[in-house]
């Protein structure tokens, strides 16, 4: 389960996320079932923050004169 998450985009992820946790909200759910969402939940959770902040340290680079990747700076 944790290979095919992975391959999913941050999106699909995230959307998946949403649905256990609207399931679990419900408390019509067995307890075993719980569980095992729950846990399928904190799975993608992590792998949305991975992506998170991946792309924050993406965004954060940018190109010098150089072409080579520096971190991002403002000049007062």
């Amino acid at each position: 389960m944790a290979k095919e998450t992975k391959e999913l985009s941050f999106e699909e992820n995230l959307e998946k996320l949403e649905t256990i946790v609207k399931k679990l909200e419900t408390g019509d759910i067995p307890l075993d079932d719980a569980i095992t969402s729950f846990t399928e939940a904190v799975t993608l959770a992590k792998i949305c923050d991975e992506k998170l902040k991946n792309a924050e340290e993406q965004v954060n680079q940018i190109l010098n004169k150089e072409g080579k990747l520096e971190d991002f700076q403002v000049e007062e």
